[in-house]
Order: structure tokens, then sequence, then C-alpha cells
């Protein structure tokens, strides 16, 4: 009991919230409206209550792992010594400020919230057979993502998992709520956005690279070696700006394409800090991750508001 009160005292729930990192919840938010946009362009009558629940399913599994992600990598971000305001998790339970037990109680309640939410979206809003099962497929995904026995990211499966996950299923999932069935263009739309997140996650792993070795957390930068994990993000950079181009070939809108584009200079800027070895230098860490993350948030963005931009001028 006395444990309990102790955790409601302001400094603990401040770093209650510090630990679930906020902020970053952002990108589910801007994911989310971009299938919705899409399905919208494509004729579908935007639904409220079917969005909203769909977003407290999605925020719900987003936020669960951030949790999570802190309660099972905790001997790793011990082990972390290069932590960054972007990488070596929220540093709340390896600083000791919270018990590990309440980041994992926090996941549970955050689990149940978001299959709760699945449910209303199954039972009430009733968008289409393959609702439920997308947002089930994010959800299970996000919580093996760091918890046994899969934990994929210590397999080296956790990038591309999280990179079809985050910047395609979520859009998918939202567009197939509204619409109420699957096309090709929500998939042309966000996959220059997986290789974004393929390649944001990998600069956001060098500074965790030694940690994450020393206790058996093998990501892709760890099995790679950073050299080789540098050539791997500035290939999926160059992939972004291929991908747009032959979307637009199978049905992507142009204005979209060009709108993602406008971002290329950062993306170059990027690709050339990795080249000239910022994987491998400490003082650029933090810079890396701010852009790759700036990067991917940006284009998405950019994508959006071209889709309301094209909803607006067929509605003059």
């Amino acid at each position: 009991m006395r444990q309990t009160l102790d955790i409601l005292r302001p400094a603990q729930l401040l770093a209650f919230i510090q630990l679930g990192r906020p902020h970053f919840l952002a990108g589910g938010f801007l994911f989310y409206a971009l299938g919705a946009a899409i399905a919208r362009f494509q004729g579908a009558s935007l639904d409220w209550r079917a969005y909203i629940w769909g977003q407290v399913a999605v925020t719900a599994t987003q936020w669960m792992v951030h949790y999570a992600n802190d309660y099972f990598d905790l001997d790793a971000d011990r082990a972390n010594h290069t932590p960054t305001r972007w990488s070596g998790g929220s540093r709340i339970l390896p600083d000791g400020r919270l018990p590990p037990y309440v980041a994992l109680a926090a996941a549970y309640l955050l689990a149940v919230l978001a299959l709760s939410a699945v449910a209303v979206v199954g039972l009430a809003v009733r968008p289409g057979p393959l609702a439920v099962p997308l947002l089930l497929m994010a959800w299970a995904a996000a919580w093996f993502y760091s918890a046994p026995p899969i934990r994929l990211t210590a397999t080296g499966l956790g990038e591309l998992t999280t990179a079809l996950v985050v910047p395609i299923l979520t859009p998918l999932a939202s567009y197939y709520i509204q619409r109420g069935r699957l096309t090709w263009l929500p998939l042309l739309a966000t996959l220059p956005l997986a290789y974004l997140q393929f390649a944001m996650l990998l600069a956001i792993e060098f500074p965790d690279a030694v940690g994450d070795a020393q206790t058996g957390k093998r990501t892709l930068v760890v099995r790679l070696g950073p050299a080789q994990a540098a050539r791997l993000v500035q290939l999926a950079l160059g992939l972004v700006y291929v991908a747009l181009p032959v979307g637009v070939w199978y049905g992507l809108p142009w204005q979209v394409a060009v709108s993602a584009s406008l971002a290329s200079p950062l993306a170059l800027w990027q690709a050339l800090r990795i080249r000239r070895g910022g994987g491998s230098n400490p003082a650029r860490w933090n810079s890396l991750a701010l852009r790759a993350i700036a990067l991917l948030m940006v284009t998405t963005a950019l994508e959006t508001a071209a889709f309301v931009a094209l909803i607006a001028t067929a509605q003059r």
C-alpha cells in the first residue's frame, strides 16, 4: 500500500508520464490520419465513431509498447552507457526513479484498453471482416517486439516488423475501417514511409549497439556492425525516391509523390552524414536520430496534406 502511495507523489507521476514517452505518440495519430485521408480521397464518407475507436486502439497499442519496451529492455538499457534523447529508453527504470513492475503494469493495462477498443470496432462499428484481424495483427507484433518468447527486437526482425506495422499497417487499418475494403493505393502511399521508418530505426540503434550486444539483444546494427548498417540506411533512403515514381506509375497521385519529395533534401543530408561516418561518431548520434525522425514525420505530413488538398479540390 505504501509503495502505491509513493508512486502517486508528483515526482513519481511525472516519472511515470516520462516513462511512457507520450511525445512519440504523435506518429500514430499522423499515420492513422493518412489512412483515413486516402479513404476519403477515394470516396468514403468519414465515420467519426469508427475513426475515434480505431485511433484509441492504435494509440493504446503504441503506448503499450513504450512501457513494455522499457520493462523488457531493462538489462540492455542498464548496459547502455551512451543513451541519447531518442535511444536507450526513457532512462526512468535504469535510474531507479520507478520500480520495473510499474512499467509492466502500465503495459498490461494499455494492452487491455487496446483489445477493448478493437472489440468495439469489431462488434459495434462493424466496418468489415478484416478490421479486427488488421488491428490484432498490429497489436501482436507490437507486444512481441520486445516481449518474450518471440522478442523480435533481439532477432534482427524487429526493424522490418516495425517498418511494416507502423507506417503501413496503421494507415491500412484506418483506411479499411473507413472504406470497408482494400485497394492498392494505401500501399503505394505508405511503402516509401516504410523505408524511412526502417532507416530511422537503424539510426536510433547506433548508440545502443554496445549495450545491446552485451545483453544478447541482437538488433540489425549489432548483427551487421555500424559500417554495414550505415550502408543499409543509405539504401533505404534511396529506395524511398525510387518507390515514389513507381507508385505514380501504378496509380499514386502525382501530387502526393511530388509533395513527399519535398523532404528529399533532408534525406540527402542524412545519407551524406551517414556516409561520412555519422553512425560511428557519438557526437552525431543525437542529430542523426532527430533528422531520421523529422524526415519520417515531415514526409508523412506532406503526403497527408496532399491527399487533403486533393479532396478539397474535388469538392469545389
